[in-house]
């Protein structure tokens, strides 16, 4: 190897020397490209070397190195030096990529610390080293240029459908390990392509050391998990989604950091990160420390990492994971676990403050893109603008939709009646908030069984359960979102140890469950009165909802095209024939989709393809509509005119 000395300039010559722009390490937009370890071209002893420039923000340590293979791990041997407000530099001559290091401080009382790993480090190596890799972020070459300069859109009037995966356990190779990066990237594109989802949604990649907590423990925050492979290969990914016209939502977690001493927990001897009083500075749900987002250097640190995502890999939204515990003091704690803000109140200011310039800067410097919020309180306006104090997300995900409505359809068809106004309730809310209808992976984990599991009956109960369900759930104001599995009717709780139970699809209940969601998806994303006013009461009219001694519902979504999709649920195995619906617009109805058609693994019971309307006044309507609705069954009628 090439002599790779650390090169230290003497302490008289100025930063700039260094090729460092100090007053990028204080903008979020780009502290990123000047932090952590970086390849580039100094002079040294007045001729021009490569190497590897190093930052560091540690403002209480004594001292400062870095270490690795190249100079055996010796702290002696890789002396950074201190610039100002506590920030480190250093230069390694001739270090290349993929070179493991780490870094070795002295806090304030003279004490060696644990060797960390690069906060703004972007690759890292898996246990047992836990090292930081140098990597060169600017050599991969895109090619989702078109993607990247598609006119900006108003997400509130598209139709998303989210596809939340965990990288994992999705598929695995023959031997049962699990895929990387570019071979998820040729095996899931194609697969979202044909079942019709516009997005899909990645629970957290960003570098954690227990693959158990799902990447809801991250250490690296602005690393790709490598467990799949390389930057480049987690772009490689992005890249090939956005090729095929599919958007890539990441799941990020600002809310807490673990005790691993590689991470930020005491990085320079202190609480750098956190508070040290546990009331505020310390989770004892999960063990873990809470930023401390009171300090300056931890708002820009988070907002920059926000930033980072859609700015280096072409991520195009955020999913912020446990917004709640964030926005409150008090947030699953005793009355004496607590400190009041100034107000003597539990709202965490300075969280809401950070959460609002995370929302602000997205939305400035990246138009295209999408926040979305997993908040579980009443907290007001988390999806509303700044300018009308809110916190700024562009979506909240409907909580409240999703336990009501999972609590109805676990019950047993013959007692959903006395449970109807658990169907019904969401829609009082249901344009409060811009809201997400989420399946997501807390459903089917911890015991909570698979959401073909909750569906009560037999075999082809539970079955057509499911499918009716989530027709309703499609024909609901709202962005959709299924975990994975949800689409083939799974029948086992989500493990992460293994993959989806894809051996299911040979049978025919499978493969019905499976094309119907598929349908369902095109559908949805096709028809503008289905999507286009989700976040408005105008696309939504009741048509039926107090007929719960029948559990039949019944409305109708409007388009800002005047298009209509009338969706009707029958939640018994007791089909209605000439079932009498009130209807305000006079002409005929096309059946779209019937979740009990035979190609779905229905019963295929006799259904009409096509409605008029007569003179028969009901329901406060005019006119009305005679259907046959299937049992347990969903269907569409589009509004011919």
């Amino acid at each position: 190897m090439p002599d790779s000395s650390i090169s230290i300039l003497p302490q008289s010559i100025q930063p700039d020397h260094f090729a460092i722009d100090m007053a990028a390490l204080y903008n979020p937009r780009v502290a990123h490209q000047q932090m952590s370890a970086h390849p580039v071209t100094l002079p040294v002893a007045g001729k021009p070397v490569e190497g590897v420039r190093f930052v560091l923000f540690a403002p209480h340590a004594q001292s400062v190195s870095v270490i690795g293979d190249w100079n055996q791990w010796q702290a002696e041997a890789g002396s950074l030096i201190a610039i100002e407000d506590g920030f480190w530099v250093g230069f390694v001559a001739h270090l290349g990529l993929n070179q493991r290091y780490k870094y070795a401080l002295t806090g304030p009382d003279g004490q060696c610390l644990p060797h960390k790993a690069d906060p703004y480090g972007a690759y890292a190596e898996q246990y047992p080293s836990f090292a930081s890799l140098t990597y060169d972020q600017h050599a991969y070459q895109w090619h989702d240029q078109q993607w990247q300069d598609r006119p900006v859109t108003e997400k509130h009037t598209q139709a998303l459908s989210f596809y939340e995966l965990h990288l994992g356990s999705w598929q695995r190779d023959a031997s049962g390990q699990c895929l990387g990066y570019r071979e998820l990237a040729h095996r899931l594109v194609p697969y979202l392509v044909e079942m019709g989802y516009t997005h899909v949604e990645l629970m957290p990649v960003s570098e954690h050391p227990f693959y158990g907590s799902w990447g809801y423990q991250p250490v690296g925050l602005f690393a790709p998990t490598s467990r799949y492979g390389s930057p480049d290969d987690f772009k490689y990914l992005v890249d090939c989604c956005h090729q095929a016209g599919i958007g890539v939502i990441l799941d990020w977690v600002p809310g807490h950091f673990p005790t691993d001493d590689h991470g930020l927990a005491y990085f320079d001897g202190t609480p750098l990160y956190h508070d040290p009083d546990p009331r505020r500075g310390w989770h004892n749900d999960w063990h873990c420390h809470l930023y401390d987002m009171g300090k300056e250097h931890v708002r820009r640190f988070l907002v920059n990492n926000a930033l980072y995502w859609l700015d280096q890999f072409h991520i195009d939204g955020l999913r912020v994971d446990a917004v709640a515990s964030m926005l409150y003091l008090d947030y699953s704690r005793e009355q004496d676990q607590w400190v009041p803000n100034v107000d003597g109140g539990n709202e965490n200011y300075d969280a809401i403050a950070t959460l609002k310039w995370m929302n602000e800067s997205v939305y400035h410097y990246f138009p295209n893109a999408m926040t979305i919020a997993e908040e579980s309180t009443t907290f007001p306006g988390v999806s509303s603008p700044i300018y009308a104090g809110g916190l700024g997300f562009g979506f909240k995900w409907n909580m409240g939709w999703m336990n009501d409505s999972l609590r109805y359809i676990r019950e047993e068809p013959v007692y959903r009646c006395y449970h109807h106004d658990t169907l019904t309730f969401p829609l009082v809310y249901a344009f409060g908030e811009n809201y997400v209808l989420p399946l997501s992976h807390d459903e089917v984990v911890y015991g909570k069984g698979s959401l073909m599991g909750k569906m009560p009956g037999d075999e082809w109960q539970q079955t057509a359960n499911l499918r009716a369900y989530l027709g309703y759930m499609y024909g609901q104001p709202g962005k959709k979102l299924n975990f994975m599995g949800t689409e083939m009717g799974q029948t086992a709780e989500w493990n992460h140890d293994s993959q989806l139970e894809w051996h299911w699809l040979q049978y025919g209940r499978h493969q019905g469950i499976q094309a119907w969601v598929k349908a369902l998806n095109h559908l949805y994303v096709s028809t503008p009165a289905l999507h286009r006013l989700d976040c408005d009461p105008a696309g939504f009219e009741w048509r039926l909802k107090d007929a719960a001694d029948i559990s039949v519902i019944a409305h109708e979504r409007l388009g800002d095209d005047g298009s209509r999709m009338l969706v009707v649920s029958n939640f018994t195995p007791v089909p209605r024939d000439g079932f009498q619906l009130g209807v305000p617009k006079s002409g005929d109805y096309q059946l779209v989709l019937n979740s009990d058609d035979e190609a779905f693994w229905g019963s295929g019971y006799p259904v009409y393809a096509a409605l008029s309307t007569d003179k028969s006044a009901a329901h406060d309507q005019p006119q009305s509509l005679t259907l046959n609705l299937p049992p347990l069954a969903t269907v569409f009628y589009c509004w011919q005119g």
